[in-house]
């Protein structure tokens, strides 16, 4: 993927970058990215992938704006509510970088839909807030051997991890067993921005080949005491996702 004039004046700054240079824009230019989820952490994720020229972006929600979103869904202000959450999020990404592709999906995540929806991405980001459609993303993901960021948030707390089957822990691994649903939970914006700007860095050093990825490591922010603790992980023999048995 070439680079135009104006895309190498555009991002400049990060192809400066050591070990990053034209060879690395020149693969995010090229890359497809699935984003599961445009709210709290989608915004940011998207946002940041779209601005650093990531080619295209396949994003995934079947969601409405609603008011109440607004503390912390950054695509998004008043005259968007009641419409379409990846309609006003194509639109706003539009305006961001217009030398990307965003592809608005607008349906459902479901085990007989995914490969439809992520289709020829290279990585899949979970931006989601249930579980029972991530363990979908994360059987996909290790069915595929695709690259997954995990992340979750919650009142000031944040958690994110990359997983790459078969190497590292699945989801299952990790969280064997969901949470219970909660209809209505604290969430903070700045929790959101945070994580999500984290998830996109993780793409974004996967893309160009740089850096340590958070393989084998959760990472957990605690928002309160502004505190980063690293946690290793270990794969589950027994998994019923990724294990031997």
């Amino acid at each position: 993927m070439i680079l135009s004039d104006p895309e190498l004046i555009r991002y400049g700054r990060q192809i400066l970058c050591r070990g990053w240079g034209e060879k690395g824009q020149e693969r995010i230019k090229g890359a497809t990215v699935f984003i599961a989820g445009v709210g709290g952490l989608g915004g940011p994720v998207s946002l940041y992938l779209a601005a650093a020229g990531v080619g295209r972006l396949r994003i995934s929600d079947n969601g409405q704006v609603e008011l109440s979103n607004l503390n912390r869904q950054v695509l998004y202000n008043e005259h968007d509510v009641h419409a379409s959450k990846v309609v006003s999020a194509r639109e706003f990404l539009a305006r961001v970088n217009p030398y990307v592709a965003v592809e608005p999906l607008g349906e459902r995540i479901t085990p007989d839909r995914i490969a439809s929806l992520v289709g020829d991405a290279a990585i899949i980001i979970d931006c989601l807030d249930n579980f029972e459609t991530r363990y979908t993303l994360n059987e996909y993901a290790v069915l595929r051997k695709l690259p997954f960021v995990h992340a979750g948030v919650e009142g000031l707390t944040g958690q994110i991890t990359f997983i790459s089957p078969p190497e590292t822990p699945c989801l299952r691994c990790i969280i064997p067993e969901a949470p219970p649903p909660q209809k209505v939970f604290p969430i903070v914006g700045s929790t959101a921005g945070v994580i999500g700007c984290l998830e996109a860095h993780e793409v974004l050093k996967f893309l160009t080949g740089i850096g340590t990825l958070l393989k084998g490591k959760l990472m957990i922010w605690d928002g309160l005491e502004s505190e980063f603790h690293k946690i290793d992980i270990d794969k589950d023999p027994h998994c019923p996702v990724c294990g031997k048995d």
